[in-house]
């Protein structure tokens, strides 16, 4: 964990930290939570920004139009390193402002609609139980996120895009690249290389009208002097790949790590399984795997709690800690699978994971589902699940925007 340092005469602790828990926040943000709402801390290049921790704050000023996703701008705060990288400037649905974030996720709705998700749970139910009888063929030990974690949402998202998914060991591993990078060289190198294979697959789409998915559906909208120009299909297309398995994977790793180590919980799962969806939205809150719900750029001065966030200031929400807001969870570091349900369902679904206002996650349909069938299955299947190294010896990765393990060892 970083240390905290000393500067204008207020305690600023370096943003980011990393955890010592896979699902729960750093000692160091819990600290800052405490102390209130809104924080200053120092980023990696020695700029300050804005950090939120109070639930009711993060919603205002995820709301408010004062405060800009447009990652466009030059004084967008690039709060790692990575995203710093042209690569990311902008990235498409999240990184834009109305009017253009509108027309792009008016495209794109009827994709993720919660009518398209059921529609699409069969098939999902039945990849993976393909999945685990692989596993359960192999025999143990196995490694979860290569064999069950990652296929499922990678599978997934290559048919709802109509992205070839024998290509998927390329575009995972460069997705990996980008997100985890240590520079902006390094993230552009690997952005990069996404970008040219999404811009040749289009391409061949162009050629070859008619095929399946939202590309092909989209490419038939291109219109260089309209709403959605060639480079719009390209960024659509690169931001839902990255989103859609990366995300995904993560948080059913450490959904399952989450699970073995609360037996109790994982047994009240197993005895109701209409426990399931409560069960997943608390999983969403307790590891909130983006640790993010959003960063913003304030465009005017904003006075909140006391407080005021000047125009150009930059300003990040922490999901890990909003989510852990005890005005609206109730003994927020406890993980409850039944907190989301009957009378708690308000509170236990109001986390923001999936951020809030305008640029919540378009995909959270598709998530939720995705992640109520992969731990269902796997459950099941695998009553005897057990990691095979103890909790502090699991591969974590460092602090900042995407939590995770790098490799999940299991046996049964």
């Amino acid at each position: 964990m970083n240390t905290p340092i000393q500067a204008e005469d207020e305690r600023l602790f370096a943003y980011p930290q990393d955890r010592s828990c896979p699902w729960q926040p750093s000692s160091g943000y819990q600290g800052l939570g405490e102390r209130g709402a809104l924080h200053r801390v120092r980023l990696w290049d020695g700029k300050t920004i804005w950090m939120v921790t109070g639930h009711a704050q993060a919603r205002r000023l995820l709301a408010d139009p004062r405060m800009s996703a447009d990652r466009s701008r030059d004084d967008f705060p690039a709060v790692l390193p990575r995203l710093d990288a042209p690569i990311f400037k902008p990235i498409a649905i999240i990184g834009f402002d109305p009017p253009v974030h509108d027309v792009h996720r008016r495209l794109l709705a009827p994709d993720f609609s919660l009518k398209h998700v059921r529609a699409l749970r069969g098939s999902v139910e039945e990849l993976a139980g393909r999945l685990v009888d692989d596993m359960l063929r192999k025999g143990p030990p196995a490694e979860l996120v290569e064999d069950y974690a990652l296929p499922i949402p990678s599978m997934v998202i290559s048919e709802l895009l109509g992205v070839p998914y024998d290509d998927h060991a390329f575009f995972e591993a460069m997705t990996v690249g980008l997100l985890q990078a240590k520079s902006a060289q390094d993230a552009e190198a690997a952005g990069r290389a996404l970008w040219d294979y999404l811009d040749e697959l289009i391409t061949v789409k162009e050629r070859e009208p008619g095929g399946s998915g939202v590309l092909s559906r989209l490419v038939g909208e291109v219109d260089e002097n309209g709403d959605l120009t060639r480079e719009d299909l390209v960024r659509i297309a690169l931001a839902l790949l990255i989103g859609g398995h990366d995300t995904t994977s993560q948080m059913i790793a450490l959904g399952v790590v989450t699970l073995l180590e609360h037996p109790d919980q994982l047994a009240a799962l197993r005895a109701d399984p209409g426990v399931l969806p409560a069960a997943v939205d608390e999983l969403l809150r307790m590891v909130s795997v983006t640790d993010v719900s959003g960063v913003r750029l304030a465009t005017e001065d904003i006075e909140i709690d006391g407080h005021v966030i000047r125009a150009g200031e930059g300003v990040l929400v922490s999901s890990s800690m909003t989510n852990r807001d005890p005005a609206v969870f109730p003994d927020p570091y406890r993980f409850d699978v039944r907190r989301a349900g009957g009378r708690n369902a308000a509170s236990g679904r109001h986390h923001l994971t999936f951020g809030f206002g305008i640029h919540q996650c378009l995909g959270q349909n598709l998530a939720r589902m995705e992640l109520e069938v992969a731990f269902s299955v796997l459950f099941d299947r695998i009553p005897g699940l057990r990691l095979t190294v103890p909790l502090d010896r699991l591969p974590t990765r460092s602090g900042g925007t995407m939590q995770g393990v790098h490799t999940l060892p299991v046996e049964w």
